[in-house]
């Protein structure tokens, strides 16, 4: 059967986003014949809940259209039983579902229960977007999400879709399709642009490798969480390629189970950017992919500039610079292995890129010291509430350093797990 999972975590009120997934699930049902699961993982306190309990409620019913809504204790339940039936010890549950806000983990989620449904795909986007408009008809990326998803990539090339893959690729299976956004960046942090560019371009480069030269960080900076700019669709086009991942937002994307049913998420909390590793395993992988131009319309919500929102969202954003020590390791193994990650069908091989997550556990991390020497100069300059933020991550730097660390050998964890869990599902 062609079932599909389209799945919108969310911790905010965001009734209008879940009436729009509604109408895009309708969109897979009327142009591809697919069955989708609509799946609302809710993290959102009780009164936000209810709100969304109501939007549901008033949507028509579209046959072949399921929704499930499922909140924290429902989630909670379902995964103790999940990890009992799979014989894994409990904590595993605080990897999975942590009491912290976690971009990987409620993604993590949404694997595993897209696997439990028979899913053959998971799409995902956030409460914090919509979609564009188009002669006054919204713009569904799952339009060219569902074609060519799992098959093999010659297929694709055979029905003249536009290629740039190397025809050694070709006998792979399509295994991710997305898009980016247009509209303000991905992370609030224009604020320090406007404030003072130079102070902008220290902090932005900090999440380059510590040994690329003054060029490519400059050139990374230009491009870093701009997405695809401001300008509106206006019509299709799209790619069959090894897939840049900055050239992809985790807004817009769908991956094959061939992919996530291999490998977790990294469950890392507290920490943004932390959904987006298996864009990079994916190409490292030189699985192909589809690049189209169906970009969501990116906004950010006024609690991240809040007085206790925005201390809380720039930690996010310094732990996110932390991680690359770890992560930058990773994506070099992965990057030198490459096709060698895959086995004799095309499926990421697990094994090798829990090695490398262990493997990076170990890494000196003095170059984590010299981000948060620098952060620490930043935001001095900037002043205000930039250096109460620059007194508060001194009083958390060996906190903060070790969870670094920390989140690495949970990400680690996670994955030797990931197998048994996902065997778990199928049962």
């Amino acid at each position: 059967m062609n079932q599909i999972c389209l799945c919108l975590p969310t911790n905010r009120a965001c009734p209008a986003t879940i009436t729009a997934l509604h109408q895009e699930a309708a969109y897979a049902v009327r142009r591809f014949g697919a069955d989708v699961h609509l799946l609302i993982l809710d993290s959102a306190d009780a009164r936000t809940r209810a709100v969304h309990r109501q939007a549901l409620a008033a949507l028509p019913e579209v046959p072949r259209v399921t929704v499930h809504h499922m909140d924290e204790d429902q989630q909670r339940a379902r995964l103790r039983a999940l990890i009992d039936s799979a014989g894994l010890p409990a904590d595993l549950l605080d990897l999975l579902l942590p009491a912290a806000v976690s971009y990987g983990a409620c993604t993590n989620r949404a694997f595993l229960f897209a696997a439990a449904l028979g899913c053959r795909s998971v799409h995902r986007r956030d409460s914090d977007s919509t979609y564009q408009l188009h002669a006054g008809e919204p713009v569904f990326p799952i339009h060219h999400e569902l074609p060519w998803l799992g098959r093999p990539a010659a297929e694709a090339t055979a029905a003249g879709l536009h290629t740039e893959l190397d025809p050694a690729h070709a006998h792979r299976p399509v295994s991710l399709a997305g898009a980016s956004f247009i509209g303000e960046p991905s992370v609030d942090i224009d604020e320090i642009r406007c404030l003072d560019p130079a102070v902008h371009h220290d902090v932005v480069s900090l999440w380059a490798p510590v040994d690329w030269s003054r060029e490519r960080k400059r050139d990374l900076v230009v491009e870093s969480f701009t997405g695809a700019g401001t300008t509106p669709f206006t019509g299709d086009r799209s790619t069959l390629t090894l897939v840049d991942p900055m050239r992809v937002d985790m807004c817009n994307v769908a991956f094959d189970r061939a992919v996530y049913e291999r490998v977790p998420l990294p469950p890392a909390t507290d920490t943004i950017g932390s959904d987006y590793f298996l864009l990079h395993l994916v190409h490292d992988a030189t699985l192909p992919g589809i690049l189209h131009n169906r970009h969501i319309e990116n906004f950010h919500t006024p609690e991240r500039r809040t007085p206790t929102g925005f201390p809380a969202y720039q930690r996010r954003f310094v732990k996110f610079l932390l991680s690359m020590c770890h992560l930058h390791h990773v994506y070099d193994r992965m990057t030198a292995t490459g096709a060698a990650l895959l086995d004799d069908d095309g499926r990421v091989r697990p094994e090798p890129i829990t090695e490398f997550i262990r493997e990076s556990t170990t890494l000196d991390t003095a170059e984590n010291l010299w981000r948060l020497d620098r952060l620490d100069t930043a935001y001095r300059k900037l002043g205000g509430k930039y250096a109460d933020l620059a007194d508060r991550l001194v009083s958390e730097r060996d906190q903060l350093l070790g969870e670094a660390r920390s989140d690495t050998a949970a990400h680690a964890d996670l994955a030797e797990a990931w197998p048994a869990l996902i065997r778990a599902t199928r049962a």
